[in-house]
Order: structure tokens, then sequence, then C-alpha cells
């Protein structure tokens, strides 16, 4: 789906959808608990729906409730494993990430598959370590593949500026293991927040992991608790709006926690630091905690006073698109200028952006900067592909309008 955006303000009221990271783990952790949770709240998008598959092919039950729609029960796998499992992760690298340790743990056989780009994303930490505890892998870099095997507790060593998807995948199971298990980190660990929010949500399902100078420690034979929940507003959605606000929209923003432990609660300090007197200045950003707001941080730069920085954001090349080189295109195509670094990107404000065609190259986080943009460009911004907010967002153009964007289908192909 192609649309045009004409150049408007928002102003109005918005509720942010739940919070995606959050909800993965929580239905995770209620897919693992010995009985009856409700996780309430959710909005659902091809990611979230892609783990309830998930843990549903792996023997856990869900039941969407009928008064509202956005709660799920869920009836924890408890026995009656199935032989073999497959597994459709579509676009998610969450779903792949943490579903591959569950159902090593579990010692079900499992496909994979998945579409877009996440064949390419690698999983190259999981077949050597896992490899080392019990799991085999049918893996010839791409999908669909499989795994077999007994995933057994011990010492896992993993790099920590890969992907933090994998200590969180590993944090979910090595509980439920006979012994205790040790992940030692053998690089800084980056995206840290997101392990935070994995900690937290299964700390409220019962299970505990100890920190140590290096990486974690998890005691084996704990048991996943019954628990039920409302999932928080996202906050890496939420930047959309509060980057808008930045460039002159007036948005009240709703459903979000203040004591959140997100990462890309973030926004709001880069915000503050820029902002003063009704002028927007420049920054520096370390981005290695916050990948998901490099794009409509790019956005908000292209209208600052002087040349802003972003850096160690390297992983943003293998996401659904190489989201440095879409980000730089998405700016210049509609009159700013962004240059491609090894790490990151340097924006230079052009003070004026006259607006132009952006494609989303399939990346959700690209469409909904490009639409930022368009509330502050001289003219309209044609969107190709439009269609990518599915994967998380899927109401964003419905919230959009209802503020007040100007927004036409132009093609539905």
């Amino acid at each position: 789906m192609d649309i045009k955006i004409t150049p408007s303000r928002l102003k109005g009221n918005v509720d942010i959808p739940s919070s995606k990271s959050v909800a993965h783990r929580a239905l995770i952790c209620a897919a693992l608990a010995q009985g009856h949770s409700d996780i309430s709240g959710i909005n659902y998008s091809k990611d979230i729906e892609a783990t309830i598959n998930a843990m549903s092919a792996l023997g856990a039950g869900f039941a969407v409730g009928q008064h509202d729609g956005m709660t799920q029960h869920v009836m924890g796998i408890n026995g009656g494993l199935p032989e073999k499992a497959v597994i459709d992760c579509n676009e998610s690298g969450s779903t792949l990430r943490f579903i591959i340790p569950v159902a090593a743990a579990l010692g079900v056989e499992t496909e994979f598959h998945g579409r877009g780009r996440l064949p390419q994303r690698p999983i190259d930490i999981y077949i050597r370590e896992l490899g080392k505890h019990g799991i085999t892998f049918d893996y010839h870099n791409t999908m669909p593949f499989t795994m077999s095997g007994q995933l057994k507790s011990g010492v896992y060593e993993i790099e920590g500026n890969v992907s933090s998807q994998f200590i969180t995948g590993l944090l979910f199971v090595l509980s439920l293991l006979d012994g205790d298990s040790e992940i030692v980190l053998t690089s800084h660990l980056e995206s840290r927040p997101y392990v935070d929010i994995t900690i937290d949500v299964m700390k409220r399902f019962g299970v505990t992991v100890d920190e140590t100078e290096n990486g974690f420690r998890v005691k084996g034979n704990q048991v996943y608790r019954p628990h039920s929940e409302k999932i928080e507003g996202d906050y890496s959605q939420a930047a959309f709006f509060y980057v808008a606000n930045t460039l002159g929209s007036s948005v009240t923003i709703g459903n979000l926690n203040p004591d959140s432990v997100q990462g890309d609660k973030k926004v709001l300090d880069i915000i503050e630091s820029m902002c003063y007197n009704g002028n927007i200045r420049s920054f520096r950003a370390d981005c290695s905690d916050i990948p998901d707001l490099v794009p409509v941080l790019a956005v908000l730069a292209s209208f600052g006073s002087e040349e802003s920085v972003i850096y160690n954001a390297e992983r943003l090349k293998i996401k659904e698109s190489n989201r440095l080189e879409t980000t730089a295109a998405l700016i210049n195509n509609i009159g700013g200028n962004a240059e491609v670094t090894n790490d990151g990107l340097i924006i230079r404000p052009t003070h004026t952006m006259h607006g132009g065609t952006v494609d989303s190259y399939g990346d959700h986080r690209i469409v909904m900067a490009a639409a930022v943009a368009a509330t502050r460009t001289d003219g309209h911004v044609i969107i190709k592909g439009a269609e990518a907010v599915e994967k998380s967002y899927p109401d964003f153009f419905k919230d959009y309008k209802k503020l007040g964007g100007k927004i036409n289908v132009i093609s539905l192909e």
C-alpha cells in the first residue's frame, strides 16, 4: 500500500499501544507457568501473533477474552508436549530468538520458518552454545531449519554486542533445567534495557535471575507461577508522537508507565537535552541500548540547529531493513542530509524539507518516522509499502488520522 501525506500538525489524544517487548515476554512466561494467567491490554501485531502461535505449537493454550479482544487467557504448558512442532516466526526476530531456547529446554524437535529478512538474521550463537549443551541443528544459513535434543544446564558464553535477544532467550529457560547455569558475557552487553525488561517480567512470574560481575547466574528447577497483568504502553511507539510534538504538533500521550524500565523511555531525556527556549539543538546519541529510536531521532535531528551524530548502532544493519541505509534514504529523499557511517549516522540540518518519496523497504519504523517527518515538510510525502506498520503498530495510521494527519491511499498494491 502506497500513501500520500499532506503536511499538517497533529493535535489530540492518543493511547499508545502496549509494549511489544513486554507483551512477548509476558506471554512466554505465562505459557511456561503451570496454570492459568490473564494477559490483558494487548495490542495485536504480526510479531505478537507469531509468539502466541509459537507457544501454542509447543503446547500452551491461548483464548482471546470476549469482552475486549485485548486479553489472552493463557493455560501454561503442563505435560502433553508435541513430538514435533512447526513454528512460523513470520518476520519476528524476537519470536525466533526467544523460542529456540524454549523448544530446546522442552526437548521438542522443532522446524522454524520465517519471512522477509528473518532467514538471514544470524543465530550462530545458539548453534554454537546450544550445540555444546545437547542440541543439534540442521541449519544451512537460512530458513526453514530444524533443531532437536534436550537442553542441559551449564555455562553459556555469549557475545553481548550482537543482540540482547540471545540473552533473553536463555534467561527464559535456564531456570527450568536440572542444575544451575551461568551466562558469561564475552563482550559488552548492548541493548541492556531489553534484558532488564526480561528479568523484570520473569520476576513477576516467580522466577529470579542473579547478576554476576560478567553476566548472569540462574538457579535450576525453578517454577513459573501463574500471574495476570496488563501490558504497559510502548515507549518505542510513543517516541514517534513525542518527536512530532517537538516538531510542532500537540499530542497528549497516554497509556504509559512513568516508572517503566523500557530503554526507549530515553527519548524523553534526549528531547529535553535538545530543546531550549523553543529551539531544537543538536545531539550526540549512543544508540547501543536504544536502536529502535534511530529512525525517528534522525528525523528530529534534521530540524536541529547543528550537526547531530548517532553512533554505536551498527546492529541496525540486520534489522527488518539495513536500517542505517534506509533511515539515511528516508531523510535524503525528502530534502534532508544524512550520511551513513560505520556504526551510525551524521545528520546535518537543512532547515527545510521539501517532501518526496520514501520506500519503506518493509520496515515499520521507517514508515512511522516518515509520517512524523511529513508533519514538517513543505510538500507531500509519499510512502511506499506503508502496510509495514502492521508488524508492530497496525493502528498507527488510524491514530495518525484521528490526530488530524492528512492521508490518501494512492495504491493498494
